[in-house]
């Protein structure tokens, strides 16, 4: 089963042992992780995709983070979003921006629009346009088989590499200013998180070469750019695990075995908490 595959399934499949209670915030449209929490300050606030959500965790790191500090968090995160559902939402914009403190994860570049294609305002891995650029560049290649965006670019990748560079430059160089527009909309104390299995490949290695590594296309080189924009760095390496509780669909087990697991979570909650905790 390619990644691509498991990332669409593993949204809308069952939900396993443990109810999310994914909920809305005030006009906001993104589903965020529950239980609901009160926007009575102080609060804290955490941001990124499917890692930070918690999918087939029943602690997510932003509830283990309130645990170690007193500090209410709120759980913003999104399966499969990227910067662009957090940039088009003025509610979470606003919620984040009057927090004490602001978690973001790196999220990949895959899920971006860009010169080359349009993904959904909200469900950023869902193809929903693409661009007369690219469909000029990649003339041989039928864009009725794409749906989602890491998908494509798998796709690309395969019929030429030299012009699928041209696309991941792109998306890095979009990154970039998206990446700077969020942060710039948050409040003064950010921390960065890098939360994955793999520290940032180097800025010398094409990371266009590993469509499989999330986060996507983001390399060392494009974190040291973005450094001065935020408080602090922190990288918590994960690892595989067996998923968390009982009941889960066999369909799912591939994808939740990639995905952090519980330990993983807690070394999350734990390093932040421990950031915090210096100051």
């Amino acid at each position: 089963m390619e990644l691509w595959v498991g990332k669409m399934a593993y949204a809308f499949r069952s939900e396993g042992a443990w109810t999310y209670v994914p909920c809305h915030y005030g006009k906001s449209r993104l589903p965020v992780r529950g239980p609901r929490r009160s926007l009575e300050r102080p609060y804290g606030v955490v941001l990124g995709g499917t890692e930070t959500f918690g999918k087939f965790v029943s602690v997510p790191f932003a509830a283990g983070l309130e645990a170690r500090t007193g500090l209410r968090m709120v759980n913003l995160g999104v399966v499969n979003a990227g910067f662009d559902a957090y940039l088009g939402d003025s509610t979470v914009l606003e919620i984040a921006a009057r927090a004490e403190i602001c978690v973001v994860q790196v999220m990949g570049a895959q899920n971006l629009t860009n010169r080359y294609y349009q993904v959904h305002p909200r469900r950023n891995d869902r193809l929903i346009r693409v661009q007369p650029l690219l469909r000029t560049q990649f003339c041989e290649v039928d864009f009725t088989e794409f749906n989602f965006t890491r998908h494509l670019l798998q796709g690309l990748q395969q019929v030429s590499l030299r012009r699928f560079e041209r696309v991941a430059e792109e998306l890095r160089a979009v990154w970039l200013r998206r990446m700077g527009e969020l942060l710039a909309a948050l409040p003064k104390r950010r921390v960065l998180l890098w939360f994955a299995d793999h520290a940032p490949p180097p800025a010398t290695v094409s990371a266009a070469s590993d469509l499989t590594a999330d986060p996507l296309l983001v390399d060392r080189g494009m974190i040291e750019a973005v450094r001065p924009l935020v408080s602090d760095y922190l990288e918590v390496l994960t690892e595989a695990a067996e998923p968390e509780g009982r009941g889960l669909d066999p369909l799912d087990l591939p994808v939740a075995r990639c995905l952090p697991g519980p330990a993983a979570h807690r070394r999350a909650a734990d390093a932040i908490a421990g950031l915090l905790s210096r100051h």
